[in-house]
């Protein structure tokens, strides 16, 4: 059976004796602030696969990174010892539950649109001890259904009113309909806003479908 991460996915074959997991670590190098976890639970869960009847089974994982916390976790079968690993490397990078995380995303279909907007955003970052702004540099997905992509990621801690800042920092801005502008809250797709903003800038909390027109803002409610 060869299959891509479909086959983690509960499916029982009771022949099934040897799972090979390519590039198991290829996850880790995309620039996913929660790479290490999701890594951990598909490849645990592929791992799963082998063995399920009567037959012994066998893991085979393919790694560039053996040293990597969560690969020795996945190789030696010990959940508690990701989950400490993972939560201290959270604690010194202030990442949640330790911190906040979030990332403004600028797109355009003009490289040097995206590009400028971005710049422009972060010449005017704010200048708190709570907060800490890293780039603009391209996104993991840079280029993306026809548009360019550059990032800028906000590292806050707890004490910070992260919304707020985000609020009167964009409000500064007046982007072009061409220009796209996504929040993402703790770096997650559900707490985005996606906003083809024309004299009005995104506010953190919108949640969005997809963008609503020409200079308007596609709004829904979290359900």
């Amino acid at each position: 059976i060869v299959g891509t991460q479909l086959v983690t996915k509960g499916y029982h074959f009771p022949e099934l004796t040897l799972v090979g997991v390519v590039d198991a670590d290829l996850g880790l190098e995309g620039g996913d602030l929660r790479a290490a976890e999701r890594t951990y639970q598909q490849v645990a869960q592929v791992a799963g696969r082998a063995g399920r009847g009567e037959k012994p089974g066998e893991v085979l994982i393919q790694t560039r990174h053996p040293e990597a916390a969560v690969i020795q976790a996945l190789a030696a079968g010990d959940r508690d010892a990701f989950y400490q690993a993972e939560a201290e490397a959270r604690r010194e990078a202030h990442a949640p539950p330790f911190g906040r995380w979030a990332a403004i995303i600028v797109s355009s279909e003009d490289e040097a649109e995206a590009r400028d907007a971005a710049r422009a955003i972060g010449g005017k970052r704010p200048d708190l001890p709570d907060v800490l702004v890293l780039g603009p540099a391209p996104a993991p997905l840079s280029l993306l259904r026809g548009r360019y992509r550059y990032r800028l990621l906000i590292n806050a801690r707890r004490s910070a009113q992260l919304q707020d800042v985000i609020r009167q920092w964009l409000g500064q801005f007046t982007f072009p309909a061409s220009v796209r502008v996504a929040i993402d809250i703790e770096l997650q797709a559900e707490a985005a806003v996606l906003c083809a903003a024309h004299g009005r800038a995104p506010q953190p909390g919108d949640l969005v479908q997809r963008p609503a027109g020409r200079g308007r803002v596609g709004r829904r409610q979290p359900g």
